[in-house]
């Protein structure tokens, strides 16, 4: 073998051994990095999927306590105004509204929102 082949093989077993020891692992760290990259993207994903439909949820469900709260304060503010005899004139319109004699298919009674003292001394 001539020596010009020989350091021509050996010059090409250097660059191998180069391409397997240092660039081929840095190629597989950057492709598992840009692996685990896109795997956190879609798991922050996911993530923030839930927490929009839990915010929307939370808001609905503040607005329906802000709803419900507004109507209690103003059955309150009914309630006073029948104490101090200011709503003598609404007196059988909310009576009726409270106490209703609707009875469903199995026969009972479904008056609601009327308390149970009342409904005794209607009966």
């Amino acid at each position: 073998m001539s020596t010009g082949l020989i350091v021509a093989i050996i010059i090409a077993a250097v660059i191998l051994v180069a391409l397997f020891a240092f660039i081929l692992p840095r190629a597989r760290r950057r492709a598992e990095e840009r692996r685990v990259e896109g795997r956190r993207q879609e798991v922050a994903g996911a993530h923030r999927e839930v927490a929009q439909e839990r915010m929307a949820r939370a808001e609905l469900a503040e607005r329906e306590a802000r709803r419900e709260r507004a109507e209690a304060e103003l059955h309150e503010s009914r309630a006073t105004l029948h104490e101090q005899g200011m709503a003598d004139d609404q007196l059988d319109d909310d009576h009726g509204r409270f106490v209703r004699q609707d009875r469903d298919a199995d026969g009972v009674d479904d008056r609601r929102e009327t308390p149970a003292a009342e409904r005794r001394d209607l009966q």
